[in-house]
């Protein structure tokens, strides 16, 4: 008799969540068999990447005229991802357009630029976690789960489910601080 082995190989592409979710007890088989490879997309090319787009998009015309490098510069360092990039890269172009502003001007991006892209609930949002997941994950009630996004929790609970977040292994870094001080003031 010969002994033959069969190999089965999966490859899965997921949202930053499916590591998170492979690592529950309820994934522990497959989460076990699992390499996670992380992408970071285009984190610190971000500059190179706008500018790639407008070269793509007007090849007549130098990027620079269109987005000087101090328009350039607030642009990469607040956006992170291709999908946020060409998004607030159109509404940019379309409101200098509107205003009669060429090239545009750092003002323009910044009045562009949503004040609160980088806070808690758009940072959890963009890894996969709504209110919903979050407390599924948290083993919490949703109407909690809004209350911390929204700092409506008393300091020493938001601290508590940051922990929590940071333990299951979303990136949060400083977005905390806001949280705690909107719990702090009101």
């Amino acid at each position: 008799m010969i002994a033959s082995s069969l190999l089965i190989q999966n490859s899965i592409a997921g949202h930053p969540r499916l590591k998170n979710d492979l690592r529950r007890p309820s994934r522990e088989e497959t989460g076990a068999r699992t390499t996670v490879f992380e992408f970071e997309g285009i984190q610190g090319q971000q500059r190179r990447y706008i500018t790639w787009l407008l070269e793509q998009c007007a090849p007549a015309v130098d990027p620079m005229d269109i987005l000087p490098p101090a328009a350039l510069d607030v642009l990469a360092e607040r956006l992170s991802t291709p999908l946020q990039i060409e998004h607030y890269l159109t509404r940019i172009l379309e409101q200098a357009y509107r205003l009669g502003e060429k090239p545009v001007t750092p003002a323009i991006v910044e009045k562009t630029l949503a004040p609160d892209m980088h806070d808690l609930e758009p940072t959890l949002t963009r890894y996969g976690y709504n209110v919903k997941p979050l407390s599924e994950l948290l083993h919490i009630r949703q109407a909690e789960v809004r209350a911390f996004l929204h700092g409506q929790l008393p300091p020493g609970r938001t601290e508590e489910l940051h922990h929590q977040l940071l333990a299951a292994g979303l990136p949060l870094g400083e977005r905390l601080g806001a949280v705690e001080n909107r719990s702090a003031t009101g």
